[in-house]
């Protein structure tokens, strides 16, 4: 580990952890540490390297700090997945997620690698996504997947109160949603057209990334239970036995939304949270918002939760992130808006659509105090005392998980007040 004195809080799926993890960091506390920096990685990290990442992360902070700040260091370890980028995916970590599904997982890499270009094929892999994730086609059975702001982790716009809605893309034709994937990859230019070949062949690519979808709404779900039911409790077990300590919360991805969920976790009264820091965050840019603007009865998940930062919120995108910015509405899109696979929706993408935009794209929307920088402003100014403050990263965040930046720690340091 790159710094010291250094920490690790882990929780299983469900948010729980071992016991005994808030007296270790109020023992940080104790020893003179004022201020601690904790750190959540995203989707596809194993544990190993989560650990990694964290100390490629922290490893600028130390010459970052003002002298006299005695800064403590932790890293959220939750249990995400690997899920890499190879022609055909080794899928070994996504069972270490889902044991109880190996045998679905198993067909689903069979189908994926050997491409066959038949519509009984897609028809048995659109079967089998639904059968991983607990999805029936009359779209029952998701358990606590529905639209955000009603407590349930879950799919696309958020606010808008539908209980158990399921994605759209995993009940409608399995051809016309891998075409649709397949397309965007193309047009984001990650895909060659000539791409495994012509005819249906082709859209296996566009149907490995409605598997990684459909992981990614597992994920989603995961963590924001892990940041309400894990960490935000965690947190005010410290504060209470260590009000004194100053907390930084930074979340990367998922794990921007890990933390940002910590914050409805807190307990009543509790405001240990000195700044919040959301690096290329995977999450509704209106999760902060009163109101939506094409829907003003209906609010963000995260209404007004800035408010229980006692500093900034900070939310660092940018426009390089195809990641947030093609797949990311084009999931929530689908999610949400069955126009969009008939073909009577407005644009393939959906990215000209406000409704479907990440917070690590571009930024908070729909909060009225919230201000926005560029990244030169801000190693130049600093970083804003309070509210949300969106920062354009994009002169340094070349893809969405380019955050071991140095410009980045200073941001980090800037919003905590530790810097030199």
């Amino acid at each position: 580990m790159s710094v010291e004195p250094y920490r690790e809080i882990t929780f299983d799926k469900d948010g729980d952890g071992p016991p005994g993890q808030a007296s270790e960091l109020v023992a940080l506390a104790r020893r003179g540490v004022g201020d601690l920096v904790v750190f959540a990685h995203g989707w596809n990290n194993s544990p190993s390297g989560a650990t990694r990442l964290c100390s490629d992360f922290f490893e600028p902070f130390p010459g970052l700090l003002a002298p006299g700040v005695e800064a403590g260091y932790a890293g959220v370890i939750w249990p995400s997945m690997m899920f890499t980028d190879e022609p055909v995916p080794d899928y070994r970590a996504l069972v270490t997620v889902l044991p109880e599904k190996e045998p679905v997982i198993g067909r689903l890499t069979e189908l994926l690698a050997a491409a066959p270009p038949e519509e009984a094929a897609f028809a048995e892999f659109g079967a089998l996504l639904r059968e991983l994730i607990d999805v029936g086609v009359e779209g029952v059975g998701l358990e606590g997947v529905g639209l955000e702001g009603v407590g349930l982790e879950g799919v696309g716009l958020e606010g808008v109160a539908v209980p158990d809605a399921v994605p759209e893309f995993l009940v409608a034709d399995p051809v016309e949603v891998c075409a649709l994937f397949t397309e965007a990859l193309e047009s984001a230019g990650t895909l060659p057209a000539e791409a495994f070949g012509g005819g249906l062949r082709k859209y296996w690519k566009g149907a490995k990334e409605v598997l990684r979808q459909a992981t990614y709404y597992v994920m989603k779900k995961r963590a924001g239970r892990v940041g309400e039911q894990g960490l935000g409790p965690l947190l005010g077990e410290v504060a209470r036995a260590a009000p004194g300590l100053r907390v930084h919360l930074v979340g990367h991805s998922m794990g921007a939304r890990l933390v940002a969920y910590a914050l409805r976790g807190l307990p009543a009264g509790a405001r240990p949270v000195a700044s919040l820091t959301l690096l290329q965050g995977s999450l509704s840019h209106y999760a902060f918002a009163a109101r939506l603007p094409h829907d003003p009865g209906r609010s963000g998940s995260l209404r007004d939760l800035q408010h229980r930062v006692r500093g900034p919120v900070v939310a660092c995108y940018s426009r390089h992130d195809t990641a947030l910015g093609v797949m990311y509405p084009l999931a929530s899109r689908l999610a949400n808006d069955s126009a969009s696979l008939t073909g009577t929706g407005s644009g393939l993408i959906g990215a000209d659509d406000p409704r479907w935009g990440a917070i690590g794209h571009d930024g908070v929307r729909a909060v009225p105090e919230g201000v926005r920088r560029g990244l030169a402003d801000v190693l130049r100014e600093g970083v804003p005392g309070s509210g949300c403050v969106s920062v354009d990263v994009a002169d340094v965040v070349r893809s969405h998980s380019d955050i071991c930046r140095p410009e980045l720690a200073r941001v980090v340091v800037s919003a905590a007040r530790t810097g030199r």
